[in-house]
């Protein structure tokens, strides 16, 4: 504790006052990311608790971890298989690394700087949302996409998906998916086919044919890979979406921590299990026949289903809302995956849906519990006046 003195000495000394004052919001975020807000509550009925937002947030990017190493070393490894580079398994990830590395600076950088733009011109605090969602952008996209393409779409994310709505808390879309979805929409060239998922050289955005599981499937062919190769994610795909191990290692810390809901996550695989299993029994062509658990490994199910549904602020608050939009999210994405070639992922569009979907969902479930609980009370009220009259005849 002695050691950190000096910076928070540090930082009351250089903390805004008088004409500086308009600063308070950026001084206000770095101060409280490095130290505990001072803030206290002073009315009304609270809960206090020692992890606040910014603490949920980093153990959010904690969780991610996992997938973004392997996702690096994964980049690497693909380009090797490709070119039939003899690499080691550390130039491998170094190589990843350094192609992920200016991904994520754009990311944060255009990201932040609008994020620190919009409070300091609303005079509110800096919101800690986009220290995870910064960091999620850059992973679920192809590692070849060009930087100012990432920049436009972390803007429109952050503006569009999120500032338009009054910042973090109140938007109702996930703003790493309204990236995504923006690039895929608007060029969609960078973002499908064979020749985007696979770097050619380090620095360039040059890319190696490499097609994968559901780009085969979508062209009428059965995935080459193994259900081993998807599990461990030796696979051409986003750029950490592709190992389900790493994936589900984040998962354990999310519902450990019990930063997210269990209940979203089982109903996602629940939910895409039961379509793949109905479209089994159906069979009509060789998708159709595909076995219902390869549905969890391919593309990005499994992240979805762990980091992106999960998002409790566009996700559904009710216990059994809950249930409702992660059965919706998995079945949906499954039958977007299997009746629509032209985009054979599908898992994108279903959590946009549901997200959509999600007031909706808890307006109804709060809406029959209410009822429930006024016919509870007038079944009661109707058998205690019975007993009455009962006793008074």
């Amino acid at each position: 504790m002695m050691n950190m003195k000096w910076l928070e000495q540090w930082f009351e000394k250089i903390e805004p006052k008088g004409k500086w004052s308009w600063l308070g919001s950026t001084y206000e975020a770095f101060h409280t990311f490095a130290f505990t807000p001072k803030a206290v509550t002073r009315a009304g009925a609270h809960i206090r608790d020692a992890v606040d937002m910014k603490r949920s947030i980093i153990i959010v990017v904690i969780a991610l971890i996992p997938a973004l190493l392997f996702g690096m070393w994964n980049i690497g490894y693909q380009t090797a298989m490709n070119t039939d580079a003899d690499w080691n398994w550390f130039y491998m990830w170094w190589f990843g690394f350094l192609r992920m590395l200016p991904l994520i600076a754009v990311s944060y950088i255009v990201g932040l700087a609008i994020e620190f733009a919009f409070a300091q011109y609303r005079g509110h605090e800096v919101n800690e949302g986009f220290l995870a969602t910064g960091l999620l952008i850059p992973m679920i996209v192809p590692v070849t996409t060009p930087l100012w393409q990432l920049a436009l779409a972390v803007a429109f994310a952050v503006i569009i998906g999120k500032e338009v709505f009054g910042g973090s808390g109140m938007n109702f879309l996930n703003p790493a998916l309204v990236a995504r979805a923006f690039l895929f929409f608007a060029y969609p060239t960078h973002m499908s086919g064979d020749k985007v998922w696979i770097a050619a050289d380090l620095w360039g955005s040059d890319a190696i044919a490499g097609a994968t599981p559901m780009g085969e499937l979508a062209a009428g062919a059965m995935p080459t890979a193994s259900a081993l190769d998807m599990l461990i994610g030796t696979i051409p795909g986003s750029t950490c979406e592709t190992s389900v191990i790493a994936i589900a290692l984040g998962a354990i810390l999310l519902l450990f921590t019990g930063i997210a809901s269990w209940r979203i996550m089982l109903s996602v695989f629940l939910g895409g299990g039961a379509m793949g299993l109905l479209f089994n029994a159906i069979g009509y062509n060789d998708y159709m026949q595909l076995p219902f658990y390869y549905h969890f490994l391919m593309g990005g199910f499994a992240f979805g289903a762990v980091f992106m549904a999960t998002d409790p602020v566009t996700a559904a608050q009710t216990n059994c809302g809950k249930w409702i939009y992660g059965l919706l999210i998995g079945s949906f994405a499954v039958l977007l995956r299997v009746c629509n070639p032209a985009y054979p992922e599908g898992m994108m569009l279903s959590i946009l849906l549901m997200n959509c979907l999600a007031p909706l969902i808890d307006h109804c479930v709060v809406a029959r519990n209410i009822k429930r609980r006024a016919s509870r009370t007038s079944l009661t009220s109707t058998t205690s006046t019975d007993r009455k009259e009962a006793h008074n005849g």
